[in-house]
């Protein structure tokens, strides 16, 4: 499969009507039950978690997207999981299915403002992150989180894995999932990180960044096993969304027979 050639010194690939693609989300999560919470605003529109409720004692998934406006696969896959229905009965699902949708309607990685969102969980300035930490404050601790990206400059599929215990890991699952649909990027180098077959175990010290992404705030204060999936932007558009699905659904899979 050959990338498209678009993205030059960012991304200038397909675009997305995030309205559009928000309502049906709604109207799917309606559809099966999920329930809706709003967190607040971010222009015209809500910023929303929808949720799906297991049995008491459940294993609970956090799953976002949506937080660098020029990164459309993220809520579209989050779109198709919720149409798939394929949630296992005995996990908990919190779905943020976006974070920055006007970042969508400019085609822009960040805030109206020129912020990253996603550099501003340490000691949050925008309302919308002041907003989303707040709300995770108020939850329990969830067994796995799972962010959903894009990355423009990728040669294939990878994942970034915080795993501080050692747990049992579901990253090389999520990688042969992705496999089926989309390349691996196998550089021994992605991002400035060593990685081995798709997989970056970074070793982060979050007490010395001061731009905390959200993933260095779950793992913080939310959760003890975080993943961050990378579609390769310059790949044709429902490859990645199909990348970003194959690998979630492994993992909410995996998280249901963990603890049963």
């Amino acid at each position: 499969m050959k990338p498209l050639g678009h993205n030059h010194d960012g991304y200038h690939g397909e675009t997305i009507d995030i309205q559009r693609v928000l309502a049906a989300t709604d109207r799917a999560a309606e559809r099966h039950g999920w329930e809706r919470t709003a967190l607040g605003r971010q222009g015209e529109f809500e910023l929303r978690v929808l949720r799906r409720l297991a049995r008491a004692g459940s294993p609970r998934l956090y799953l976002s997207t949506g937080i660098h406006g020029d990164e459309p696969a993220g809520p579209l896959a989050a779109l198709r999981l919720l149409e798939d229905n394929d949630w296992p009965a005995n996990v908990t699902v919190c779905l943020l299915p976006c974070l920055n949708p006007v970042g969508f309607t400019l085609n822009r990685r960040e805030h109206t403002s020129g912020l990253d969102l996603n550099r501003d969980y340490r000691q949050p300035v925008t309302a919308e992150i002041r907003a989303h930490t707040a709300w995770l404050e108020r939850e329990a601790a969830f067994d796995l989180c799972l962010c959903l990206h894009e990355d423009w400059e990728a040669h294939g599929f990878y994942l970034y894995e915080l795993n501080p215990d050692r747990r049992l890991s579901v990253a090389g699952q999520m990688v042969e999932a992705a496999a089926q649909v989309c390349p691996i990027d196998l550089h021994e180098v992605i991002e400035g990180r060593a990685a081995q077959g798709g997989i970056i175990l970074p070793k982060i010290v979050p007490a010395d960044r001061p731009d905390w992404p959200e993933a260095f705030y779950l793992i913080q204060h939310c959760t003890r096993l975080s993943y961050t999936l990378e579609a390769p932007s310059d790949l044709p558009l429902p490859t990645r969304v199909a990348a970003l699905v194959a690998a979630t659904k492994v993992a909410v899979h995996y998280l249901a027979e963990l603890k049963p």
